[in-house]
């Protein structure tokens, strides 16, 4: 005979944590977890409030003095309001009273949750000692106080924080005035009660700074959002300047390439029976000359390929410096009255740096054309030892106040010192003592012996 054995699992024991609670008791716990983080956890915690900053639009409208001391009026008007919390406090205990509304008030300045807790016991304090029949169960320095204090910690804590204030505050009045009100178990000892407009009051209060704090969540989202916004703009011209230089370039590279492929291959057939050896080597250089071409053409295709529809291969050879009077001529007929000046001995420089200094001069003349229209301008072009100097200058605009805003993105000075750091070169741009406007350029060129070595 075989013997079976079953095994069920052990029920978990009733009571442990294993057991499923209610919604009910998850939202209560939930809402008591709230409390105890919003109100009780460091509620003493030294909290100093902040001096405000003194760039506001306002601000910047008083005298210099007065500037400097702006920023503390958040602390003074807390003052202020603890001395008026301090004078209505009345009864016959009024100094005590007095204290006991106005100390709340301050410890706002430090210890904002504390307060709100200080200003509660303060209230229970001056009801039971300065209560009157007409203001149960809030005194005129209670009013105050808490009042303030309400919206003071409103102002220094998160909107939750503020809605639990609100419902001890409720819940301290309701009690007061079930006890001890007119139709009180302990009462009738007071003919009216004061919690409802308290409650109305306050309500309002709490309201009009949630709403401020959540036009304040939003305007900083804003400005989060356009930081990044800028960033990205900039980034993307940026790019999209890295990507014109490399197109322009292109052209200069594979002519040079095509060049070498040309000689490598016509190179053994200037010798007359020329060694195996030399003429491998030949081959070996053409064949590398037309790979490096080929791929050179493939990444440049990659990045047409992303902006097809706005690229449109030259029908003409990259300019140099050659072609700069024909750009100047152009560029006065718009109405700018520009000067060419040369200085050193004109010499032929690489393609590239004739290239990228063609494209800085034209760049810094339309921003001249678009920023400064009606003044003059000045393209001093210097050959030097070792490099190319260039400056564009233009003077102050005759009537700055007709000058409307440029449609231009800003971005030509970006473009112009990408094609300056590519080529290890120098660049500053900024305004002059007069008015106008100054782009000083140097390119370095390697010379015909440092190119040897």
């Amino acid at each position: 005979m075989t013997e079976t054995t079953h095994t069920h699992p052990a029920a978990p024991p009733s009571g442990d944590g294993t057991k499923k609670r209610s919604p009910e008791y998850r939202l209560a716990r939930n809402v008591l977890r709230g409390l105890r983080q919003d109100l009780i956890h460091d509620a003493f915690a030294y909290r100093p409030l902040p001096r405000r900053e003194t760039n506001g639009r306002l601000v910047r409208l008083l005298p210099g003095r007065l500037r400097e001391h702006a920023g503390w009026a958040p602390h003074a008007l807390i003052v202020a309001l603890a001395l008026l919390a301090f004078s209505v406090a009345g009864g016959p205990f009024g100094v005590i009273l007095g204290l006991l509304a106005g100390i709340p008030v301050l410890m706002t300045l430090v210890r904002p949750v504390g307060a709100f807790w200080l200003s509660m016991g303060a209230t229970v304090v001056s009801a039971l000692f300065g209560g009157t029949w007409g203001d149960w169960p809030w005194s005129p320095g209670a009013i105050v106080c808490h009042l303030t204090v309400l919206t003071v910690v409103a102002l220094r804590t998160r909107p939750r924080t503020t809605a639990w204030m609100w419902v001890l505050t409720a819940l301290y009045g309701g009690l007061a005035e079930a006890l001890f009100g007119p139709a009180g178990p302990v009462g009738p000892y007071y003919h009216s009660t004061n919690t409802a407009p308290v409650l109305v009051y306050s309500a309002l209060i709490l309201l009009c700074v949630a709403v401020w704090h959540i036009r304040r969540s939003a305007e900083e989202e804003v400005t989060a959002q356009q930081t990044v916004t800028a960033h990205e703009r900039s980034r993307r011209t940026l790019l999209e300047e890295r990507t014109t230089i490399a197109r322009e370039l292109h052209d200069v590279v594979a002519h040079h390439m095509s060049v070498v492929a040309i000689q490598a291959e016509a190179a053994p057939y200037r010798v007359e029976n020329p060694p195996p050896e030399l003429e491998r080597a030949f081959a070996t250089i053409r064949e590398n000359a037309v790979a490096a071409l080929t791929e050179l053409r493939r990444v440049l295709g990659v990045v047409r390929a992303e902006e097809a529809d706005d690229y449109t291969a030259p029908d003409a050879p990259q300019p140099t410096l050659a072609d700069l009077d024909a750009l100047l001529a152009n560029v006065r007929d718009t109405g700018l009255d520009v000067e060419k000046v040369v200085t050193g001995a004109v010499r032929e420089l690489p393609q590239g740096v004739e290239l990228s200094a063609y494209r800085i001069v034209q760049e810094a003349l339309s921003n001249s054309l678009r920023h400064a229209p009606g003044a003059s301008a000045r393209v001093e072009i210097g050959y030097v030892l070792g490099g190319l100097g260039l400056r564009i200058v233009n003077g102050p605009v005759p009537a700055p106040n007709l000058v409307k805003p440029s449609p231009g993105a800003g971005h030509g000075v970006t473009g112009m010192r990408e094609r300056v750091t590519m080529l290890n070169g120098e660049m500053t741009a900024g305004p002059t003592d007069d008015g106008g406007y100054e782009v000083a350029v140097f390119l370095p060129v390697a010379s015909a012996n440092e190119g040897d070595a």
